[in-house]
């Protein structure tokens, strides 16, 4: 990772992290990396919303509240609240290429480019936008 990558974390990447799931050693070196050079890793407000809905599914339990699982999240040495400003919500809208179809993915992928960030997901959808090479990802 060069000092220009900084490091988005889609939701199902700030999951695992949270949940010291295993990782690919990629995505692990390379969130070393930045927290050891005290540069953010950043986690978007729409992890909150899906995380939200997972949980109001039944599709995802911890052993406190969404709100407090994902303050704990952001109170990680090291992680940050990316911006998601209109700008970028409309941009999700109007993405190059084939964007994933779901919205909180296109959201991701617009702030991974509004910013030029690395985003850092499992998401296939995700991935294969990066291959297309509008965006960067990095499989975790």
């Amino acid at each position: 990772m060069t000092e220009r990558e900084t490091l988005l974390l889609d939701t199902c990447a700030a999951i695992w992290l949270a949940s010291d799931l295993p990782m690919t050693r990629a995505a692990i070196e390379a969130m070393d990396r930045a927290f050891a050079t005290a540069s953010r890793v950043f986690v978007s407000p729409i992890s909150a919303w899906e995380i939200g809905m997972l949980c109001a599914r039944g599709r995802l339990k911890f052993s406190m509240s969404p709100q407090s699982w994902f303050h704990r999240l952001r109170s990680t040495r090291g992680m940050a609240l990316a911006e998601l400003s209109p700008e970028i919500l409309i941009a999700a809208s109007y993405l190059p290429g084939r964007p994933p179809r779901d919205p909180a993915d296109r959201i991701m992928a617009a702030t991974a480019r509004e910013h030029g960030y690395k985003l850092v997901t499992r998401d296939r959808p995700l991935l294969a936008y990066a291959e297309q090479g509008h965006i960067q990802a990095l499989p975790c």
